[in-house]
């Protein structure tokens, strides 16, 4: 029986990577021998950490997976270790243990910080969570300083500039190596999105551009793949509107007892496979991220990123946008400046 659960949850997760490919292809896992890949999750206690770490054992990718949290990690360690997979876990807790769980590592995720609740937005977890993702980004440019590093702490558009400003005062500021992850919108674009256009939701592509927060969020339906002609102006405005709402539809169902954790741990598993096969030297692998970018006048913008041995090997433009994404982009802007600046402000003044 075990053995059935496990090639189930395997094939589960293939099947996930293989639609979350932002190219036409479709790539399972690899199957051949992998080299030896170290993983660590920073904030693997939470509601996020938790499950991400499931997700990231059954990945055969990863050879090494180290699960850090102030407290509560040894025991998502054993938990999670008891998986008849690849991966050797081993669990680390407190400030002291940073730096071991960091030594070694090929991907770094940062899922760490407080979740947002009703009625906050994402400007409300900032003094919060800047200041962790600030202290954990100097142990990385210490421990580390090669790693891919995926910042899922909210405020991405924030969180992101922190990280580059706190790797550039250290010396160790690679672009290339520094992601948003906004795998999420992505998620959502195509589950809404095969669901209104009543196709297979494993065929769909949808880019999504721009920040990682509210009208930050540009999904391009215009780009969708399969196109159809069933969608409406209004339709489309819809779903753009649903899919930047979209955690705050979850935070409101769950009444106040969450966020959107389990589908925030499955798209951060989809974009560290990603890298993981970028790393690799799979061919053509291409995601959507907030990177550092120069495909708008913004330091930082959201866009298709394709993925090799060095992290970034070329940051896609736009394409051809419809009326209504060109006036969305024009709009969202100014929002997303304001977000880049706050960070980099914090980083600098504190």
């Amino acid at each position: 029986m075990s053995n059935f659960l496990l090639r189930s949850a395997e094939s589960t997760v293939r099947r996930g990577a293989a639609a979350s490919s932002s190219h036409l292809s479709r790539r399972p896992f690899s199957s051949g021998p992998a080299p030896d890949r170290k993983v660590a999750i920073l904030g693997a206690a939470g509601g996020i950490g938790q499950p991400l770490a499931l997700l990231m054992k059954l990945n055969p990718l990863v050879s090494s997976l180290a699960l850090y949290d102030i407290a509560g990690t040894p025991g998502v360690a054993a938990d999670v270790s008891h998986i008849n997979t690849r991966a050797q876990v081993v669990g680390y807790a407190g400030e002291e243990q940073l730096g071991k769980a960091l030594e070694g590592s090929d991907v770094v995720i940062i899922p760490a910080g407080v979740p947002r609740k009703p009625g906050m937005t994402r400007d409300d977890l900032f003094n919060i969570n800047a200041g962790i993702v600030k202290s954990l980004c100097t142990a990385i440019s210490k421990y580390c300083p090669n790693a891919l590093v995926n910042m899922i702490s909210n405020p991405v558009n924030s969180t992101v500039p922190i990280a580059s400003e706190v790797f550039r005062k250290a010396g160790t500021y690679d672009e290339k190596k520094l992601f948003g992850v906004t795998t999420l919108d992505v998620v959502r674009a195509k589950t809404f999105y095969a669901g209104k256009a009543k196709v297979p939701v494993a065929d769909v592509n949808v880019p999504v551009v721009g920040g990682h927060a509210g009208i930050t969020i540009l999904p391009l339906f215009s780009q969708a793949t399969p196109a159809t002609n069933a969608l409406s102006d209004e339709d489309i405005k819809g779903l753009t509107k649903r899919t930047q709402d979209g955690g705050t539809e979850v935070v409101e169902a769950k009444a106040g007892k969450g966020s959107a954790t389990l589908s925030m741990a499955y798209a951060g598993a989809l974009f560290a496979d990603a890298c993981l096969k970028g790393l690799n030297g799979d061919p053509d692998v291409v995601e959507c991220s907030f990177v550092q970018s120069s495909i708008t006048e913004l330091p930082f913008f959201a866009s298709k990123v394709r993925l090799g041995k060095n992290g970034v090997e070329e940051v896609l433009g736009l394409g051809s946008l419809s009326e209504y994404e060109k006036e969305s982009l024009e709009i969202l802007k100014p929002e997303l400046k304001s977000s880049i600046e706050k960070g980099i402000k914090f980083a600098k003044e504190n």
